[in-house]
């Protein structure tokens, strides 16, 4: 239906009138503390061990560290992962599994320890994403080069199988309820894995989004938050991949992260903000606060019992000049420059 240009303007003014009270609203998160990690290399996801004293695994350089959330200490290292991507947990079973690039495999270590229990090879070329599936207690391994997964039995420690996908996979999230969800970058598809058959049940289209990384899921009301690459969140439901909503959010995102209590969708942008998205009900959603971070702060873990969230960055050094070969030359982070940024919502 056509629109008439007196309706239009009215329209736009209102528009106008609740992004500037957006803007105006009181901040409700804050960076609280920034945590010092030292060494060298770059990062990518990190993940929060939710139960016992709290516990942060993140992904550096060729080394997996450990920070006690307690102390903001550096507690321990994991080494020998050269290519650290992602880090998964089991807790009811006392195993660590870790996503190792470079040597094609997965580290298998002992949560109470650290000590390595095993490493185990994959089916694919660079292991990135990796997610524990309590439900069926399978480990999902998503190789970015060869677009495919590997599944791991968490129990015994054995390849038990192999997905072939339809394009690149990044990030996953689970139902708890034996599907699998994933988002496939270069096709922008979600697809939906049977944790227990491990076939690709369907894959479903998400567009406005492009190129999908980070991937939520609120398993209440069954809706899933893909961060895409044309500064988008779409929410999708779950049930039958049809697109709910889309949010604008920041430039350079790959990650997202929901909490469950407060009903929120976290979206961190690599251009130096965080997207904070509130679930007002299964159907509609408003951002409720852009946080300024910093730039490079591109993946993000979330603490539900805290509702503190850690988004990882460092100081750069200045771009290299532009040559033919290499037109936009990415920015190095300064030697042991990397820090944890710790953001909690405000006490009123």
């Amino acid at each position: 239906m056509k629109k008439s240009p007196i309706f239009i303007s009215c329209l736009l003014i209102l528009l106008t009138g609740l992004s500037l009270a957006g803007q105006n609203a009181k901040p409700e998160y804050s960076v609280l503390n920034k945590i010092p990690v030292p060494g060298e290399g770059g990062w990518d996801y990190l993940t929060v061990q939710e139960t016992g004293a709290g516990k942060l695994f993140i992904s550096h350089g060729t080394v997996v560290q450990v920070v006690d959330l307690a102390t903001g200490q550096v507690a321990a290292t994991i080494k020998d992962t050269p290519g650290v991507h992602g880090i998964a947990l089991a807790m009811e079973l006392n195993k660590g599994f870790i996503s190792v690039g470079r040597n094609a495999s997965v580290k298998i270590i002992d949560l109470k320890t650290l000590a390595p229990i095993a490493d185990v090879k994959v089916t694919g070329e660079n292991p990135d994403a990796i997610m524990y599936d309590k439900f069926s207690r399978k480990v999902f391994v998503f190789n970015g080069r060869t677009s495919n997964a590997t599944v791991i039995d968490a129990n015994t420690n054995e390849v038990v199988g192999t997905i072939a996908l339809e394009g690149k996979p990044e990030f996953p999230a689970s139902d708890n309820a034996g599907n699998i969800y994933v988002n496939i970058e270069d096709k922008s598809l979600i697809s939906v894995i049977d944790a227990n058959t491990l076939k690709v049940l369907k894959s479903w289209p998400i567009a406005p989004g492009e190129e999908a990384s980070g991937l939520a899921i609120d398993n209440e009301t069954h809706r899933l938050f893909a961060v895409c690459s044309n500064k988008l969140m779409v929410v999708v439901d779950a049930t039958d991949g049809h697109v709910v909503a889309n949010l604008p959010i920041g430039e350079g995102c790959d990650g997202v992260k929901f909490d469950p209590i407060l009903k929120r969708a976290y979206s961190s942008n690599g251009e130096g903000t965080m997207t904070v998205v509130q679930e007002v009900d299964k159907d509609n959603f408003k951002i409720v606060e852009t946080l300024k971070t910093n730039p490079g702060a591109r993946t993000l873990a979330l603490d539900p019992r805290t509702h503190h969230i850690y988004t990882p960055t460092a100081e750069f050094n200045p771009p290299a000049a532009k040559t033919a070969d290499n037109p936009n030359p990415r920015r190095t982070p300064k030697p042991n420059s990397f820090y944890i940024m710790d953001i909690a919502p405000i006490k009123k």
